[in-house]
């Protein structure tokens, strides 16, 4: 089965005058402004958005590896007791009775070819056609799948080009689906701990961006923090003991390391940092003394998941349905003219194309 998105992308291109003036107090791509301004087609469809509630969808957007392993591990999750929210196992799936839908954007991945500032023909910027990738997405998510409640965009770089605008669109149309960022769920976990002092394993196109510098300072985060891509290694634990070194330059503490990447496992990390606080040697002292007490690892797949389990019981939007969690996955695809349409996928040809073992 397909499912195409509806938008009419052309139909957008060449809208006029719009009937009525949008007023933003930021600046937004003109896309967002013609969706606002069509009251009839795109701008109802986002006016709309998140106003079933509890019966809405949990979108997943972003690079197909992204969503499968976040997906995956919503699908697993039983941390919690489904009755009273307590943290205790009770051998049913924390978002029993959800259903996800992943948008793998294959079309636009990977992300980190939008961080050239080349223009296009007509004069629209690389960073431009990342933020319009965010919004055709969104606007699937409402209109074709039932109108999310949620929509978690796992780009870092969507954290600052696309959420941002997404959320102005639902500003200007009174849309209220909830928007969930990596960078803004791990760095709030930080903040909760009681971290100042962080540090981010992320790749070197990440890293270029500054998305984790930008959005620390607009969250008016204390503290400082430093992105750093340890040297290339054949494994996770001395990927680890080169970051920890290149910190050290800093001369500060270290109260959390925040992982940039879904499919970077913190379980090696944290075993070899059990081998570093036994202090047996001269460098495992010095990093002793570089991490605080309280230090933690943060990654982006238990930040997400936690985030949306806490806001799901805090504004009750859990559908409360007697089944296991229900994914769906749909495939970002390019149409001879150039539109970006959705087409619905097999689980089986998602896991054989994405990701072919979850362990």
């Amino acid at each position: 089965m397909k499912r195409i998105c509806i938008l009419i992308l052309a139909l957008l291109a060449v809208l006029p005058a719009c009937k009525r003036v949008i007023f933003t107090p930021r600046p937004t791509i003109p896309l967002v402004l013609s969706v606002a301004a069509d009251t009839l087609g795109a701008g109802r469809v986002a006016a709309h958005a998140g106003h079933h509630g509890s019966q809405g969808a949990i979108a997943i957007i972003g690079e197909p590896v992204d969503g499968m392993l976040l997906a995956h591990r919503f699908q697993t999750e039983d941390n919690m007791d489904n009755v009273d929210g307590r943290a205790l196992r009770d051998s049913l799936p924390d978002f029993a009775g959800e259903t996800f839908d992943v948008i793998l954007d294959a079309v636009s991945a990977p992300y980190s070819h939008f961080l050239s500032e080349q223009e296009n023909a007509i004069g629209k910027s690389s960073l431009d056609s990342l933020r319009e990738a965010a919004v055709i997405n969104a606007l699937f998510a409402w209109d074709s799948l039932g109108l999310a409640k949620v929509l978690i965009f796992t780009s870092p770089l969507q954290a600052v080009y696309g959420l941002f605008d997404v959320d102005t669109l639902q500003q200007l149309t009174g849309g209220r689906s909830h928007l969930i960022s990596p960078v803004k769920t791990m760095l709030a976990d930080a903040a909760a701990s009681g971290a100042r002092e962080l540090a981010v394993w992320a790749s070197r196109d990440v890293r270029s961006s500054k998305v984790y510098e930008t959005v620390f300072n607009e969250m008016g985060t204390e503290g400082n923090l430093s992105v750093i891509t340890p040297e290339q290694a054949l494994d996770a634990r001395t990927r680890f003991r080169s970051l920890l070194r290149q910190y050290r330059s800093t001369g500060r503490k270290l109260d959390a390391l925040l992982l940039d990447g879904f499919a970077q496992d913190p379980a090696p990390l944290l075993s070899e940092l059990a081998m570093i606080r036994q202090c047996g040697t001269e460098e495992d002292m010095a990093f002793c003394r570089m991490l605080s007490p309280s230090f933690v690892v943060i990654d982006p797949l238990t930040s997400v998941v936690s985030a949306t389990y806490k806001l799901l019981r805090r504004d009750n939007l859990f559908t409360h349905r007697i089944h296991r969690p229900m994914v769906r996955y749909f495939e970002t695809v390019e149409s001879a003219s150039g539109e970006i349409t959705h087409e619905e996928v097999h689980a089986h040809y998602a896991q054989q194309a994405y990701v072919q073992d979850f362990d």
